[in-house]
């Protein structure tokens, strides 16, 4: 299939936004499945529903969006029987089976196909366990990782700033690197992060004392942020300075390189993972789960509950009741 694309903004003049009358036609007759794409405002979710598109029009040969309007349920039925075949997660599978699932209902609605959606009635994988795979640390581990970087250094105290804004706060990569200066702010008289979250969403969160000290230090010895307090709070320290911050990969980066220093050998262990450290310790220090819902910037309280760990500790089994 034709890798979906949005359509080119229209020029804008020096006065009103106006459209020519060519820019007119050509945005009418944006297709339905084009401006479904163009309306997912997560990066990373849009990435992922474009591999997942891709992969079912190959396998069913579709090539042109209008040939959507044929597709049924055996078609999904097939595609994922392929899936499972290929030993997909769970997890992905129902993914891909939710970004088509998303695309006809739109499709539907635009009348760009008739009848039903094909997806609806079609049976999706159960998630494997209610803990949920991503990784979190101990406490000694997630303190042996505040501590690996070098505060001697300038990259060690952006380093260690940029731990402790993952530990202490649950972000995801993706709003760690999109931090901006400003982004430190004052409400009711308590220094707070506003965090630019998924779908554009912002939410405040306190800034914990320990992540305050190390964000200064880092400032203090950078200086950047006496230039432009517009600027990326964390920003990279190699090359040529381009006025943008450290990537998400870049951060991505940082922790499995002090993961590695510090000898943590977690399968699977990535800045998702401190984001399942912090929310557990959250949990296991009796945080209201609803608080920690909003506090991840999850839509669904379900989510929140696969970091609810608190069941499976060590240290509650039964097997440490068993007395002979």
């Amino acid at each position: 299939m034709t890798r979906l694309t949005t359509t080119p903004e229209p020029q804008q003049n020096s006065g009103e936004r106006r459209l020519t009358l060519a820019e007119f036609h050509q945005l009418a007759t944006v297709p339905a499945a084009v401006e479904w794409f163009a309306n997912i405002d997560n990066p990373q979710t849009r990435r992922a529903y474009q591999a997942d598109l891709e992969d079912f029009c190959a396998f069913v040969g579709l090539s042109v969006a209008e040939e959507f309007r044929a597709v049924n349920r055996a078609h999904v039925l097939a595609w994922r029987a392929q899936l499972e075949q290929r030993g997909l997660a769970g997890a992905t599978i129902r993914r891909k089976l939710a970004a088509l699932a998303s695309l006809f209902d739109h499709l539907l609605e635009s009348n760009a196909v008739a009848g039903g959606n094909p997806v609806h009635g079609v049976k999706r994988p159960r998630i494997e366990t209610s803990e949920g795979k991503t990784p979190a640390l101990g406490d000694h581990q997630a303190k042996a990782l505040l501590d690996a970087p070098d505060p001697r250094t300038l990259k060690g105290r952006r380093d260690q700033a940029i731990l402790a804004v993952l530990l202490y706060h649950g972000l995801r990569r993706e709003e760690a690197a999109l931090l901006h200066v400003d982004d430190i702010q004052e409400r009711r008289g308590i220094k707070h992060l506003r965090i630019h979250g998924k779908g554009g969403k912002l939410r405040f969160l306190p800034l914990h004392p320990v992540a305050a000290e190390r964000i200064y230090v880092y400032l203090e010895a950078s200086g950047h942020h006496q230039v432009d307090a517009k600027s990326p709070l964390f920003i990279p320290l190699r090359g040529r300075s381009t006025g943008l911050g450290i990537s998400a990969n870049g951060i991505y980066s940082v922790v499995g390189s002090y993961a590695k220093a510090v000898g943590i050998e977690v399968a699977g262990l990535g800045v998702h993972g401190l984001r399942a450290t912090a929310a557990t310790n959250a949990l296991e220090h009796e945080a209201d789960i609803a608080k920690v819902q909003s506090w991840l910037g999850h839509s669904n309280i379900s989510t929140t509950r696969i970091y609810d760990r608190r069941q499976f500790r060590p240290e509650d089994s039964p097997t440490f009741r068993v007395k002979y």
